[in-house]
């Protein structure tokens, strides 16, 4: 575990707070996926306060670069991380799945600014992203696209149709990313569909393949703009995460995919959030 350096204290605390509102938020709901949410945190805050080019003042600002989750599942960490970027109010937050709330299980599109398409099938949003790469690349357009897709969903057919047409197009101006836990729903990955040798397969698709400690935000930083540097081919990060980091309980074990965390959950994972915090140097 690594002391932060000032340069990168304002994103770590973002990070910190994204993790507890993700944690209330799904506890308030009773209903959520808090594993992924909770282990992608540090992506998330990394992609908008850092690497995204994006402006929360004009969300459809045609410069702006475009992420796609194709994981909507994990939802509540976009939703926390569109909040801090101030695409809305972070108070908005505890409306999370209910009634006639603009933040339900899966992003929307047509009613919260900063969702770029309502997604939730999993599979569909690496296609999506493809699409937009294609039309900027054609219309020499200078924004990437960015696309988060979990390990579990790598098991989906159309990730690989959309993986071989990006390869073959050379889309360099897309930028993908997996959540590497080797969890999903119902348990590893590895024992549920084998997906290793992941790297190479990626690389088989013509992609630039980069991996990463997908929960060292100086690392995160580094790898996407690495990722930025490749001309000639689109590039898949596998972002090496544990399940519901930092929270203990929650590492390797597949029922905190989709679970909401009870009362004595919540108090036991605040307690460690800030103690791994408290750790890194952050008070």
């Amino acid at each position: 575990m690594h002391k932060i350096e000032n340069k990168i204290k304002n994103i770590v605390e973002i990070s910190k707070k994204i993790r507890i509102d993700v944690v209330k938020i799904i506890h308030n709901a009773k209903s959520g996926h808090i594993g992924g949410s909770l282990g992608l945190a540090d992506i998330f805050t990394v992609l908008y306060f850092h690497t995204l080019n994006h402006d929360p003042n004009n969300p459809n600002w045609e410069k702006r670069d475009r992420f796609i989750l194709s994981n909507g599942h994990v939802a509540p960490v976009y939703y926390s991380a569109l909040a801090h970027a101030k695409y809305f109010p972070v108070s908005e937050l505890l409306s999370l799945r209910k009634l006639n709330s603009r933040l339900q299980g899966h992003p929307n599109a047509l009613d919260l600014p900063g969702v770029e398409i309502s997604t939730g099938s999993l599979g569909q949003g690496l296609g999506v992203a493809c699409g937009m790469a294609l039309s900027a690349q054609k219309d020499r357009k200078t924004h990437r696209i960015y696309c988060s897709i979990g390990d579990g969903e790598s098991q989906e057919g159309s990730i690989w149709e959309s993986a071989m047409f990006a390869g073959h197009r050379e889309l360099s101006n897309l930028i993908a990313f997996t959540d590497r836990n080797f969890i999903q729903i119902d348990g590893n990955t590895e024992d549920i569909n084998k997906l290793e040798p992941l790297a190479d397969k990626w690389r088989a698709f013509n992609w630039n393949v980069l991996s990463a400690n997908g929960n060292d935000i100086q690392e995160i930083i580094n790898t996407f703009e690495q990722a930025k540097l490749e001309k000639t081919k689109p590039t898949m990060i596998l972002f090496y995460t544990k399940l519901g980091f930092p929270v203990s309980y929650m590492d390797g074990v597949s029922k905190w995919h989709g679970t909401a965390p009870n009362d004595e959950d919540v108090k036991i994972a605040i307690k460690e959030i800030e103690e791994y915090y408290s750790k890194i140097g952050l008070s």
